[in-house]
């Protein structure tokens, strides 16, 4: 099987292992591999694709369709199978072999083309949260995930690094951790979350209407999941005129919906924001750079 990766994962990894490794030239061995293995046909790959892994359309012996996906060690594609296992398909896409190979998850087929980013505004945002909430759950009692803190963690350091060399984006980058700290200090609770839930991870199914995929795994309070949900569609948000003022009122909304601390919704909903305005800066990628931080600005 000969492909391509896709330009949009191969620029992504560009921007987070810059000096290289060898996983995107073992691609298209590592992908004969799996396929071989589990005797898959390949329908095609998926384009665009995502931004930390390879997806695949492919159908079983048996000619069910179903979706191989491969991913390098930085993606953490252990973590991710362990919470799907964790989740057995209530609210997450599913498994559908039990075979474990380093870096390759079969999973059901959902639609890859039908997002809940395709409804309108309103009706996505309700159908997105109403899926996330079924993602809560307690973790495992042995579970390895990394926690909120560890994450942010590691996201402070590199923020600080940034900050320490560009004066303009020192103010809201001060704001960030201190939110952070003060959301640290006393989280409500300890649940197994998404942690990259927006509304491009939530596709169209046949078990149920609508079904979360890609999590990056995190163990920690809701609100920090929800966060990265309030600044869907912010390049809608950025040219609104009432563009503040939306975000405000979704802020206040998506908390009631979903019981979570409006204030804490607001606390890590700017960190969030802050952390990946200044790691679009630091990579290069300006717009987006200045998109984030000028919303992040109306927290």
């Amino acid at each position: 099987m000969a492909f391509e990766p896709p330009q949009r994962l191969v620029r992504a990894l560009g921007e987070t292992a810059p000096h290289g490794d060898d996983w995107l030239e073992k691609l298209p061995e590592a992908a004969d591999q799996a396929v071989a293995l589990r005797e898959l046909t390949v329908e095609r790959v998926q384009m665009p694709g995502g931004r930390s892994s390879l997806v695949m359309l492919v159908r079983q012996p048996d000619g069910t369709p179903a979706v191989l996906k491969l991913a390098p060690p930085r993606a953490r594609p252990q973590s991710e199978r362990a919470a799907l296992a964790h989740w057995g398909g209530v609210g997450a896409v599913q498994l559908v072999d039990s075979a474990v190979t380093e870096g390759v998850l079969l999973l059901e087929r959902l639609s890859p083309d039908l997002s809940v980013r395709s409804l309108p505004e309103a009706k996505a945002l309700l159908e997105a949260a109403g899926t996330l909430r079924r993602l809560w759950v307690e973790p495992p009692a042995d579970h390895r995930f990394e926690t909120v803190a560890e994450r942010t963690g590691r996201q402070a350091e590199a923020m600080r690094a940034t900050a320490s060399a560009d004066a303009e984006v020192a103010t809201l980058v001060d704001a960030a951790l201190a939110a952070r700290e003060e959301l640290l200090a006393a989280p409500p609770e300890r649940r197994l979350l998404h942690g990259t839930f927006r509304q491009s991870k939530v596709l169209a199914g046949e078990r149920m209407p609508w079904l979360a995929v890609g999590p990056d795994p995190v163990v920690g309070e809701c609100a920090f999941d929800l966060a990265r949900l309030v600044r869907d569609r912010v390049e809608d948000l950025i040219a609104s005129p009432s563009g503040a003022g939306t975000t405000r009122r979704r802020v206040k909304r998506l908390a009631e919906s979903l019981d979570v601390d409006q204030e804490r919704l607001r606390g890590w909903t700017l960190f969030r924001a802050v952390e990946s305005g200044v790691r679009a800066r630091r990579v290069g990628r300006a717009q987006d750079a200045e998109l984030l931080l000028e919303f992040a600005g109306w927290l």
